[in-house]
């Protein structure tokens, strides 16, 4: 749907309708529910390689898997709720195990910390600081998860007093040997640590009642009956991921197939091939991803019999959505039987455990063409007139059932009038808890309160305080449009540019650069105040275009569409821009890898222009 402009209006709702299962209040209860009801059911296989299963799990039998794994957390004198600030460490490989070891920490009332597996330093300091900052000493794992790391760094000291303990090795207890009341719905049952992309991670917590508000409305906006099957690549430890893979499917009581990341993204067209076969109606990811299938079909051709008519909602988020990628997607895909209404656009993040906004799944994408000049300067106004530079922005769809916006200016504190641009302020049960030990920060983050409390009030049900999420954006018809990062924004003679903007210029200078892989920021040196801009670039086309010319290409795009002198761009090679474990650009820790020389540049004898 092309809404390049319309008058501002009131906000888009979502009919509500009665839970399911109306009669649980936690995950753990849905489960029970399940494994009575429907013991023998599939609820979640694996596909090695994203291909062929390689492993399922019953309600029965993860009902029974979780209770062993309680009453192990237990033995290993890990309390419950009540009874001491406690969490356990989550450290799995993508497969069942970890979908295990998350009911089961739920059964035990513990709060759940995931991280990856680590393969570097960098993912065992990551490790140790999140035990730390949980107050978490056990860490369930995979016997071979565990046998790989004290292999690599059994004599590093941020190993000491770490408990391992694999959960795969407890088939000795009996299934019955579980027997303690289960969390109630205030408890805590997710420590999500945000990955980084602004400052130090911090442990979201999300209560069970957190959980089962966003499914809840998850369900209002895109229904998952149990007719409907769940496909993820996404990593597990990751809020999307776990949403969507596994928290979303056990309440809705419909199948999931879950394969590893790694999987996809060696050969994108698994997804897609998985989403066929099993008749995939769910599956989320970031607007990368799609690329990445667009790409490969182009150039490989649709694989053999892909059947996408059952998808139903392509939910896509956690990064910046793009509409050139939704229509390549919506076209190149068509002949497959995917259509234009299943892409969903919607906007999340931990703190509000996921979904915040989400566009309905039966209506195509909106997106608005602004004008380029107005944006820098706050303001919304439509892109008129042959010779007006524009910005193609995509709508991120409404709030559903209790979430509430508002787009607050940040500095003020009062609301935004119509066509501004503020930050988004939620509201609603959605919203975590607040953040592990860190009172200072969740008064500031989570208990956020207007100037005038009764500013844009609707009755004596209207939210007194809000969750700011530190992006900004504006309501447009109801629907929300997100413009950036309230700190990544780079402000140049008094005007605001959003980096993501820039990184796509640069990432269309030529085919052979990577998308979703360029970091633009700015370094004042103390005179002069430079823009810089980072982008990854596959060998091939370094080898047959060279760097300078790339480097030309790319100052020539970013002036083309932002009207920006870039002061240094650094072509680096594949897997050289930091990202977060859900894929976004840590735009900051790349401004500290170049200020440092530690960004590895893709010419031949670290050459730089």
């Amino acid at each position: 749907m092309d809404a390049s402009w319309a008058g501002t209006g009131t906000a888009t709702r979502v009919a509500a309708r009665p839970p399911r299962p109306a009669e649980v209040q936690t995950l753990p209860e849905a489960l029970r529910l399940r494994s009575a009801r429907h013991p023998d059911t599939i609820a979640y296989t694996f596909l090695a390689e994203g291909e062929e299963p390689a492993g399922a799990l019953t309600y029965r039998q993860l009902d029974e898997d979780a209770g062993r794994v309680a009453a192990a957390l237990r033995a290993a004198g890990v309390p419950g709720p009540g009874r001491g600030a406690s969490a356990v460490v989550l450290m799995y490989p993508p497969g069942l195990d970890f979908v295990r070891g998350l009911l089961g920490s739920m059964y035990a009332g513990v709060p759940a910390a995931p991280v990856p597996v680590p393969r570097r330093l960098l993912g065992i300091e990551r490790l140790r600081r999140t035990a730390e900052d949980a107050g978490a000493r056990v860490v369930l794992t995979t016997a071979a998860a565990r046998a790989e790391l004290l292999a690599r760094f059994g004599d590093s000291p941020l190993l000491e007093g770490l408990t391992l303990l694999a959960g795969d090795e407890l088939a000795h207890l009996a299934p019955g040997d579980w027997r303690e009341p289960l969390p109630a719905p205030r408890d805590v049952a997710l420590l999500q640590y945000t990955s980084g992309s602004t400052g130090h991670p911090k442990g979201v917590m999300v209560t069970h009642a957190n959980f089962l508000s966003n499914v809840r409305e998850t369900d209002l906006l895109w229904p998952c009956a149990p007719a409907g099957t769940f496909v993820s690549w996404l990593p597990h430890f990751h809020d999307m991921g776990m949403l969507f893979g596994i928290v979303l499917p056990l309440w809705a009581g419909a199948p999931a197939y879950l394969m590893a990341p790694d999987a996809f993204i060696r050969r994108p067209g698994r997804w897609l091939e998985a989403m066929s076969r099993f008749r995939g109606t769910h599956a989320a990811a970031p607007s990368f991803a799609y690329e990445l299938c667009v790409r490969e079909a182009r150039r490989l051709g649709l694989p053999p019999g892909l059947d996408l008519s059952s998808w139903r909602v392509a939910a896509n988020g956690a990064e910046p959505v793009r509409w050139p990628v939704i229509e390549d997607f919506s076209r190149v895909f068509a002949p497959a039987g995917f259509r234009p209404e299943a892409m969903c656009p919607g906007y999340g993040l931990a703190e509000n455990t996921l979904k915040a906004t989400g566009s309905p799944g039966d209506r195509r994408p909106v997106v608005l063409r602004l004008a380029v000049e107005a944006l820098n300067e706050d303001r919304v106004e439509p892109a008129t007139g042959p010779g007006t530079r524009q910005v193609e922005l995509v709508g991120n769809g409404v709030a559903v059932g209790e979430t509430t916006l508002r787009i607050v200016d940040p500095l003020t504190r009062e609301p935004c009038p119509p066509g501004r641009v503020g930050e988004i302020w939620v509201a609603g049960p959605c919203v975590a808890a607040g953040y592990w030990g860190k009172e200072r920060e969740t008064e500031e983050t989570f208990r956020a309160t207007l100037a005038d409390p009764a500013a844009g009030a609707a009755g004596d049900a209207a939210p007194r305080t809000f969750l700011r999420t530190g992006d900004l954006g504006f309501l447009h018809e109801g629907e929300l449009f997100v413009t950036g990062r309230l700190k990544d924004v780079i402000v140049r003679k008094g005007r605001n540019f959003y980096p993501q903007d820039i990184e796509l210029s640069a990432e269309r200078a030529d085919p052979g650069l990577r998308p979703n892989c360029a970091a633009a920021f700015s370094v004042d040196d103390g005179t002069f105040e430079r823009l810089v801009v980072v982008v990854e670039a596959d060998g091939r086309v370094v080898r047959e275009t060279g760097v300078a010319a790339l480097c030309e290409r790319i100052r020539e795009a970013v002036f083309e569409g932002q009207r920006l002198d870039v002061e240094d761009v650094v072509v680096v090679r594949r897997g050289s821009v930091p990202k977060t474990s859900s894929g976004k650009v840590q735009r900051r820790a790349c401004r500290e890898r170049y200020l440092a020389g530690e960004l590895a540049p893709a010419a031949p004898g670290g050459e730089r222009p």
